[in-house]
């Protein structure tokens, strides 16, 4: 079984992986709410 330490660590690890997502993933909706980005509307070429 392993010990508490370790299982402690690797929840901190994950936790802080998580929360870095969710950052990241909070900050490109807030770019994409204020106009900052935009989806581009790119025609595909039908002639090939």
């Amino acid at each position: 079984m392993a010990d508490r330490t370790g299982l402690k660590f690797v929840g901190f690890i994950f936790a802080s992986v998580t929360l870095a997502v969710m950052f990241a993933t909070c900050m490109v909706v807030k770019g994409y709410a204020d106009g900052a980005y935009t989806l581009d509307t790119a025609s595909i070429p039908t002639d090939r």
